[in-house]
């Protein structure tokens, strides 16, 4: 029976011309989302502490326990370059030689004391081991057993650096190992002339 004849309204077609047009612009925009995560450098984070003071955490020193606790009370007037690091942390083993070299830039220009480490969870005996090892590029490494500073620092993992300025205030954040060509590029510029 024709449905036109019996009364009844009719029954709409679906508009199946509309929906390859629909897949097509989802496609699109999900390759256009994809296009520009692709252009990002993913060590690159955002930071909501860049300008703003280190913490004001004093932490105990790796391997010192007679030393008093060291914190960014300490390091004013000097810039410094903070590396968090961990004897658990594959990534910090990859990075070692770099900071090693760095070391050995900044002793050579008399600013050794620029390269300060930050043990990450890690057991004060392994990390002495770790650093026994394979070489201590640190002029000290501070102790964040339980994470803390990290949480305050918005640390994602072990290993991030920071570039903290003369009065203490973050400049930069690099997250991930470091390379020769990072060091040179993002870290030594920031740290400056030795101020």
């Amino acid at each position: 029976m024709n449905p036109n004849l019996s009364g009844a309204a009719p029954v709409p077609r679906p508009r199946r011309r509309l929906l390859p047009w629909m897949a097509g612009l989802g496609a699109i925009a999900l390759l256009a989302v994809l296009a520009v995560g692709l252009t990002r450098d993913p060590h690159e984070l955002p930071s909501t502490r860049i300008g703003k003071p280190w913490p004001a955490v004093a932490l105990p020193v790796l391997g010192d326990a007679a030393a008093a606790p060291v914190g960014p009370a300490q390091w004013r007037g000097r810039a410094r370059i903070v590396n968090l690091w961990a004897s658990w942390c594959g990534t910090c083993r990859e990075e070692h030689p770099a900071l090693m070299s760095l070391a050995a830039t900044l002793r050579a220009q008399g600013r050794a004391d620029q390269l300060v480490g930050l043990n990450y969870k890690d057991r004060a005996s392994d990390a002495g081991d770790w650093l026994a090892r394979l070489g201590n590029p640190f002029a000290m490494s501070l102790v964040d057993a339980d994470g803390r500073m990290a949480i305050e620092l918005g640390v994602y993992g072990a290993p991030e650096t920071f570039v903290i300025d003369a009065q203490g205030v973050i400049l930069h954040r690099h997250v991930g190992a470091l390379t020769p060509e990072i060091i040179a590029r993002e870290l030594l510029p920031r740290l400056g002339s030795g101020s």
